[in-house]
Order: structure tokens, then sequence, then C-alpha cells
């Protein structure tokens, strides 16, 4: 659906209600389930962020900076201090790419590979918290990626 084809609310809608506001839900379920992550990630000394990081490393080990940051849709300057961090705590090194100096490779530290191990149990535990069917959750999922993907799409054609 393009931008100008609107779809007329009923007349005693508030379009500005907060409960009828799809960027809140999607917003407040975020806070519920980083929330939710927190007291997980505290077991594994990680932040949200950085377990973001970690899965993309557990899926590929020794990828560039910048491709780390597609995947999460984080720029370097967010992405740097998060990668630091993971690094001052023994679990990731940086390293020039041998093939151009100017990129940075980063690499899963034997810590950070057996980390792994014991964050295998959270996301069976964020489902059984949801109170919801793997099923619906992976088509809610595949729905939000739709979303998301159009809306950076607007947003650079509005560039």
């Amino acid at each position: 659906m393009s931008e100008d084809s609107k779809q007329a609310l009923p007349a005693d809608v508030n379009p500005l209600e907060l409960d009828l506001q799809f960027c809140f839900a999607l917003y407040s379920a975020s806070h519920a389930m980083t929330r939710r992550y927190k007291p997980l990630l505290d077991r594994l000394s990680l932040t949200y962020p950085q377990y973001l990081v970690m899965l993309v490393l557990w899926e590929q080990d020794g990828i560039l900076v910048k491709d780390i940051g597609s995947r999460l849709f984080l720029d370097s300057g967010t992405l740097t201090p998060l990668l630091k961090r993971l690094e001052a705590n023994g679990l990731v090194t940086r390293n020039r790419d041998p093939q151009d100096e100017r990129q940075v490779r980063i690499l899963l530290s034997d810590a950070g590979r057996k980390l792994r191990e014991r964050a295998g149990v959270i996301p069976q535990q964020v489902l059984c918290a949801s109170g919801e069917e793997l099923a619906s959750l992976c088509l809610l999922r595949d729905d939000l990626a739709r979303v998301r993907d159009r809306l950076f799409k607007a947003s650079e054609d509005a560039s």
C-alpha cells in the first residue's frame, strides 16, 4: 500500500489516541521484551545489544564490522563501542582485515564460543514467557520484518 492510498478511519475514532498507535504497540512490546531479556542476559554479563551482536557472530564468526551493522541496522558509531566492550570482556577480538586494512573483522574468542551454550536456553524461556505458540510468533516476526523493510524503504525514498 502506498502512502497516498489512505484508509479512512471512522469519524468517531481519534487518530491520535495512544492505544490506537501501531508505533506505540511496537515500542511498548519492544520495551517488555527487553525487560524480560534483562535478567536472562545479566546471567551472561551481556546487554541486549551485545546479545544481538553475539547472535550474529554465533551464526557467522569472523565477519566484518560493516556486515554486523547491516544485519542489526546499526551504524559504526553505535557498534564500535559495543564491540570494544565485548572485546574488553574477552568475548571477541577485533582485527584489521588483511585484504583491506580499513575494514575490521570480528572473531569470537574461546569464551565467546562457550557462551553460546549458556545462551541456548534463552529463546525457549522467552517463548514460554510470551504465552504464545511458536508458530504464531513466527508469523508475527515475519509480519514485523515486512513492515520494518517497508518503513526503511519509505525512509530511503523520502531522502
